[in-house]
């Protein structure tokens, strides 16, 4: 029964970490942060250039994704959440798997 109540519990967080991604991160404000203010307000920005991730599919919250923007950020959102998730996962396994090889037998006294 306790195997069941943790399913449970993770799939209800599951869908609450979702439901959060796609919902807060349409109040994701437009302006800019503390350093980008910062940079424009010193110049700067004006010198700077593009980075390498620039052109890809998620730069700038998925803004190239669809002509929707509140469907860009939502599944900007989703994906943001997926990725952190499997790694987490993948780190937690790893280090599960590390633990239960290095184990082996307990010596006898």
């Amino acid at each position: 029964m306790r195997r069941a109540g943790n399913r449970s519990l993770l799939v209800i967080g599951l869908l609450v970490t979702i439901t959060v991604a796609i919902v807060v991160s349409q109040f994701a404000s437009g302006d800019p942060d503390g350093l980008e203010y910062v940079a424009q307000e010193t110049g700067i920005l004006d010198t700077a250039t593009d980075h390498a991730a620039a052109s890809s599919p998620l730069a700038d919250y998925g803004a190239d994704l669809t002509d929707d923007g509140r469907l860009n950020t939502a599944a900007a959102g989703l994906l943001g959440v997926a990725l952190t998730l499997s790694i987490g996962y993948g780190v937690f396994w790893v280090a599960r798997r590390t633990r239960s090889n290095n184990a082996g037998p307990r010596p006898t006294r």
